[in-house]
């Protein structure tokens, strides 16, 4: 039978993380451990006074034991105040951690993490899902270490004074692991689905709230409306048997402590009842620790939830994409290149996508000088946008390499291949803010200066005064509220600003009309002087740019030649 891998995987992810929180989990254990031997004496403190009470002899009581009960419960106080201290920092450690490796694996994977994974569900995975785990590393991880010392240590009290007792509590003990055991089977399960459900109501909200011009004009809201409601209803009903299921262990575990109490009592009936008076402080003692015995199991049993909780989370995060391997077995270390005058290569390049699709690039060789410009022509799927992926550091190339001024691309530290790189793609990413805020996002510390140059040559100057607040007027997400040719008017004059020496464009005019087309191709002109320029276009006016042409046609590329 084949191993489920993604389950393998999860269990793996899983291990791995718990092994990274325990050291920031040791102080809340160490506080909860310390805070065990204190009730331990507090208990022996309330035995001694209520068998003074109980015997009333006349005789004067010692002072000790109240003081001594006094002073622990101010410590055990303060000791719980810190382990719950600790264990929040801990859980909050462990989501920072966690939430910076999520966005550093998917900005290293690039847009080619969507082409299998919604934006909704690693939506849910960065921020729902992580949100999750807090009680793997808050609670999951201290109850276990706790579960396993501190009733040993209440053992320990009372098979120094009773072995009897001692040996009831400890075959009671085990059998709350068990009963946890089985509920938790279907604990886990219940959790995984109703995380699948969450993801699927969240990506489908998602979308339905991105085309929500298409819903309205195809007069299908209410129906969309009825959908999401059954989404919704369907994460009710799995959350609600999360939490059935979730109260089992519970029950095994409150049947533990009457089963305890009351076989304990019996025991010591006679001791109680004043047959074996000289006993009775330890008859106390003993049952007075029952609940100190139970009370790590207890907060193991209610931690056992986080944990299955925390596998039915972790799925989705074990299958983010892993980050590529270090270049240390390169022939040539990590370094940086030449800030200007980037020259390319590309020399037997393949890639694939997707198998059962054939290669998307397979053979390609070309090579682009310093300064000059390369046209990237061909059909859609000819394997345009896969060059221009791996230009920008988002994909590999399988066989062959690329070089940019003689360095392979993967010998290249990211934050400098990041900063020569200017990037316009076909639908300008522009953020929800002013104007002036999506200039700065390709250089912060710009002056306004350079924002007035770069929106001048960029043809956006005459546009953008014309608004009534100018660079503060705000804009909607995706640069909602702007036409599509002031949007890439935009954009240009942010590479503009950056000033990289490498100029990557996917169809920069697309979905343009003609004359917009033309006043953005003279502002991309301008842009590409003195810089390295690939532009895949399928745009006639397009092939104005000089330098060289390079047609691709299933990922097989024919010789450069001149364009006209």
């Amino acid at each position: 039978m084949l191993m489920d891998e993604p389950g393998q995987a999860t269990k793996h992810w899983l291990r791995a993380q718990s092994a990274l929180g325990r050291r920031a989990a040791l102080p809340s254990i160490a506080a909860t451990l310390i805070g065990i031997v204190c009730a331990i004496t507090q208990a022996w403190c309330i035995a001694i006074i209520l068998a003074w009470a109980l015997r009333a002899d006349g005789t004067a009581p010692s002072l000790a034991p109240f003081i001594g009960f006094a002073l622990l419960g101010l410590a055990r106080a303060g000791l719980n105040f810190l382990a719950e201290r600790a264990a929040l920092d801990a859980g909050a450690a462990g989501r920072r951690r966690l939430r910076g490796e999520a966005l550093t694996r998917m900005l290293h994977a690039g847009p080619a993490i969507f082409r299998t994974q919604h934006s909704g569900a690693l939506t849910a995975a960065v921020i729902d899902r992580i949100e999750a785990l807090d009680g793997l590393f808050a609670r999951w991880i201290p109850a276990a270490a706790v579960a396993l010392i501190g009733p040993l240590i209440v053992l320990l009290a009372v098979a120094a004074v009773d072995w009897g007792a001692a040996l009831v509590l400890a075959v009671l003990g085990m059998l709350v692991p068990l009963g946890m055991a089985l509920a938790g089977l279907g604990a886990a399960a219940a959790s995984g689905r109703q995380f699948l459900a969450l993801t699927r109501l969240q990506a489908r909200f998602l979308d339905r709230v991105r085309g929500i011009a298409t819903i309205v004009l195809a007069n299908r809201a209410g129906d969309e409306a009825a959908a999401l409601a059954r989404s919704a209803d369907e994460l009710r009903r799995r959350t609600m048997r999360v939490l059935r299921v979730a109260f089992l262990s519970s029950a095994v575990l409150d049947c533990a402590i009457a089963a305890a109490v009351i076989i304990l009592a019996i025991r010591e009936w006679g001791i109680i009842s004043g047959i074996d008076a000289g006993r009775l402080d330890i008859a106390l003692f003993t049952l007075l620790l029952v609940p100190e015995f139970f009370a790590p199991l207890r907060a193991f049993s209610a931690a056992y939830q986080d944990r299955m909780h925390a596998a039915g989370a972790a799925g989705a995060l074990a299958q983010l994409p892993k980050l590529p391997e270090p270049a240390t077995a390169l022939a040539q270390p990590i370094r940086t290149v030449p800030a200007h005058g980037v020259t390319i290569a590309f020399e037997q390049v393949g890639f694939t996508w997707d198998a059962a699709r054939g290669p998307a690039l397979s053979g390609v060789n070309f090579r682009v000088p310093a300064g000059e410009t390369m046209v990237l022509l061909g059909p859609s799927g000819a394997g345009k946008s896969t060059i221009l992926e791996i230009l920008l550091g988002f994909i590999r190339p399988e066989t062959g390499r690329v070089t940019i001024n003689g360095a392979p691309i993967e010998s290249i530290v990211p934050e400098a291949l990041s900063r020569m790189t200017g990037w316009i793609g076909q639908k300008p990413i522009l953020f929800s803010g002013t104007l002036e805020e999506n200039l700065r996002f390709a250089k912060p510390d710009a002056t306004d200066a350079e924002i007035a140059k770069a929106l001048r040559n960029a043809s956006a100057d005459g546009f953008v005064a014309a608004l009534p607040q100018g660079l503060a007027t705000p804009i909607g997400e995706g640069g909602y509220g702007l036409s599509g040719g002031q949007a890439q008017r935009i954009a240009i004059a942010r590479a503009f600003l950056k000033n990289a020496p490498l100029l990557l464009m996917d169809e920069p005019t697309a979905h343009l009309d003609p004359a917009t087309e033309a006043e953005v191709l003279e502002s991309l002109r301008r842009l590409a002087v003195g810089r390295t320029v690939i532009l895949a276009s399928h745009a006639a006016a397009a092939h104005s740019f000089g330098g060289r042409r390079l047609e691709l046609r299933d990922g097989q590329a024919q010789p450069a030649r001149g364009v006209a």
